[in-house]
């Protein structure tokens, strides 16, 4: 796997342990697995960012951080992922959630005009919510479990091909 690379873009943990802002949460950081990248460590993170990612909640990355420290994964690769659910794929990403949901509810699909109000919110939240979360929650099971199993399929056999190729040098 292109673990150099991904050490490179990720920040050094004793810069976000000495950071000011995190300090007072003191021995959560200190867990070696929170930075350490190995195939367990970075294939739950995949499986948390993708999860996250399909959550339609604020705050998505403080989700999967709480989550990373909770499971022990890698901390900077579970926050990274959770930006495949950005302001350009998180409208098509949701509705396809929206999507699903209703046909497992067997809800009709709900056309809307979006107006910035708390009462067309409230009324939304009521139509379309559950419909939307339902299926939030399976996409982001999915998303985390095929994420999961995959990255620990390329990871061994990358490093497999690594290992038998490394008599020839």
């Amino acid at each position: 796997m292109p673990k150099k690379f991904i050490q490179r873009f990720s920040p050094k943990p004793e810069t976000l342990k000495n950071h000011p802002h995190l300090k007072h949460l003191g021995q959560a950081l200190q867990n070696a697995n929170l930075w350490h990248l190995n195939r367990r460590t970075a294939a739950g993170a995949v499986a948390i960012g993708l999860f996250c990612a399909w959550m339609p909640i604020p705050f998505q990355m403080l989700l999967a951080s709480i989550l990373a420290v909770i499971f022990s994964v890698n901390l900077p690769l579970s926050v990274t992922l959770v930006w495949i659910s950005n302001p350009l794929t998180m409208p098509p990403l949701f509705y396809v959630a929206y999507r699903l949901g209703a046909y497992l509810l067997d809800r009709p699909i709900v056309e809307f005009h979006f107006h910035l109000s708390f009462h067309w919110l409230a009324k939304m939240f009521e139509t379309i919510a559950p419909s939307l979360l339902l299926g939030c929650f399976i996409l982001g099971f999915i998303s985390a479990g095929l994420g999961y199993f995959l990255f620990r399929v390329v990871w061994r056999f990358k490093t497999t091909k690594k290992w038998l190729q490394r008599p020839r040098r």
